[in-house]
C-alpha cells in the first residue's frame, strides 16, 4: 500500500507562486509591524488625544477607524478569497491527500484556542470573545518565516501558507456567522446580485475595470448596509474570480488582479488598519489590569498555548491515524516551530476583538493589548526555534 506524504514538495508554478507570495508578505509584514509600532507610540504619547480624535473622526458615513477596518481591509480579504480559491482549484487543497493535514491543523488550531478562552471566561468573564484567539495573521507569520527561515525547506513554507489560507477561511466564516448585527435582507440580496454580476462578467471574459470597480464598490456598500461585515463582500468577489487561465491566455484574471492589488493591500490597506487598530494604552495600570482580566488571559493563553498545541497536535494526529508520513526533508521539530508561529494573531484577531465587544471600549482596548502582547511573544519564541532549525538546514 502506497503512503501519502503529509507535506509534499511543490514543483513548477505553485512553488513559484508561493515564493512570490513570501517575498511580498515579507515587505507587507514589516510595514504592518511599523504601523503597529507607530500606533502604540502615538497612543501612549502626550499627543494621544490627537490619535483618538483622528480615529473617531467622521468622514462621510463612517469614522476613520471604520473606513480602515470595514473599507481598506476589504482589499486584504479579497486577496484572501482569491488565494483560497486558487488553493482549492489548482493548489494544495485540490488534492485530498495533501490537503487533509493542513486543514486538520488549521481547524484544531482554531478550536483549541477557543476552548482555552472559554475555560477562563465561560462563568465569570465574557464568553463572546471566544473567536479572538482563533485567527492567525498570514502577513506577519509569513514575514517572520521568510526573514528567519531562508534555508528551511519549501515544503514547510507551503504548509504554513496552506494553513494560513484555511485559517483565514475559518475566520471569514466566524465573522459572517457570529458577528453580523442588525441583519437587513434587501441590501444583502442586492449585494448577492452584484457578486453574481461579477461572476457572469468573469464567465464571459469581460476585462474592463469600468465594470468591475463600480460593481465591487456597490457590493461592498450593500453588504455593509445588510448588517454583515463589509469585508465578506471582498471574500465573495475573490472567490468568484477566475483563477485558471484559458488556452492561449498568459495569466488568469486572478493573477493579473492580484499582481496589481497586492502592493496596495500589503503596503496601504493592512498597515492603515493596523495604524488605527493597534493604538492601545500600555501604561503600568493598564498592564496590571491585563494580568487580572479573564478576557486578556484567555486571549493570550489561546494564542500562545492553544495555537501551538492545536496546530501541532492536529498535524501529528492526522498523520498518525491516516497512515501519512512526514516529508523526508522535514522533522516534527520543524512543524512544532511553525505551530508556535501560528500564534501570531494580529490583523484578523484585532478585527474580531472590535466586533466581539461592541460599545465596550475599555474591554476592546484590553483585548487588543492581549493580542499584541501574545503575538509579539509568539513571534519571538517561534523566531528562536526557527533560527535553530534554519542553521541545521543551512549546514
Amino acid at each position: 500500500m502506497s503512503t501519502r506524504r503529509v507535506f509534499p514538495n511543490l514543483l513548477g508554478r505553485e512553488r513559484d507562486f508561493i515564493a512570490d507570495t513570501l517575498r511580498a508578505e515579507t515587505t507587507g509584514g514589516l510595514l504592518l509591524l511599523g504601523a503597529a509600532v507607530i500606533a502604540l507610540v502615538w497612543a501612549n504619547s502626550p499627543w494621544q488625544d490627537a490619535y483618538h480624535h483622528l480615529r473617531e473622526l467622521q468622514v462621510g458615513p463612517l469614522t476613520v477607524e471604520s473606513w480602515a477596518s470595514d473599507g481598506a481591509l476589504t482589499l486584504f480579504f479579497y486577496l484572501a478569497g482569491v488565494e483560497l480559491k486558487r488553493e482549492l482549484v489548482v493548489g494544495s487543497l485540490s488534492k485530498l491527500s495533501e490537503a487533509v493535514v493542513p486543514v486538520a491543523a488549521a481547524i484544531s488550531g482554531m478550536v483549541l484556542p477557543a476552548i482555552i478562552y472559554l475555560a477562563f471566561n465561560l462563568r465569570n468573564g465574557k464568553p463572546e470573545g471566544w473567536a479572538v484567539p482563533t485567527a492567525t495573521d498570514i502577513a506577519f507569520a509569513l514575514a517572520v518565516l521568510a526573514i528567519v527561515g531562508s534555508s528551511l525547506p519549501s515544503a514547510l513554507r507551503a504548509f504554513l501558507l496552506t494553513l494560513a489560507v484555511v485559517d483565514d477561511f475559518g475566520a471569514i466564516l466566524v465573522i459572517a456567522v457570529f458577528f453580523s448585527h442588525g441583519f437587513h435582507l434587501v441590501p444583502l440580496l442586492i449585494a448577492i446580485a452584484l457578486i453574481a454580476v461579477w461572476f457572469v462578467a468573469q464567465r464571459y471574459r469581460i476585462r474592463t475595470p469600468f465594470l468591475y470597480v463600480p460593481v465591487a464598490i456597490a457590493a461592498w456598500w450593500f453588504m455593509h448596509e445588510s448588517g454583515i461585515h463589509a469585508t465578506i463582500a471582498g471574500v465573495a468577489l475573490g472567490f468568484v474570480t477566475r483563477v485558471v487561465a484559458d488556452k492561449g491566455e498568459e495569466h488568469a484574471p486572478a493573477e493579473r488582479i492580484e499582481h496589481r492589488l497586492r502592493p496596495w493591500s500589503a503596503g496601504v490597506a493592512v498597515p492603515l488598519f493596523a495604524l488605527f487598530a493597534a493604538g492601545v494604552t500600555l501604561s503600568g495600570g493598564a498592564l496590571r489590569q491585563l494580568a487580572t482580566d479573564p478576557v486578556a488571559i484567555g486571549i493570550a493563553a489561546g494564542l500562545l498555548v492553544g495555537k501551538a498545541i492545536g496546530v501541532f497536535g492536529g498535524s501529528w494526529l492526522t498523520a498518525r491515524f491516516t497512515r501519512a508520513e512526514l516529508n523526508s526533508d522535514l522533522e516534527w521539530r520543524d512543524v512544532a516551530a511553525v505551530s508556535v508561529l501560528a500564534g501570531i494573531g494580529f490583523t484578523v484577531a484585532l478585527l474580531i476583538a472590535q466586533l466581539a465587544f461592541p460599545g465596550d471600549v475599555a474591554q476592546i482596548e484590553r483585548a487588543k493589548a492581549a493580542v499584541l502582547i501574545a503575538s509579539v511573544l509568539a513571534a519571538l519564541v517561534a523566531s528562536v526555534l526557527l533560527v535553530r532549525r534554519n542553521r541545521k538546514y543551512a549546514r
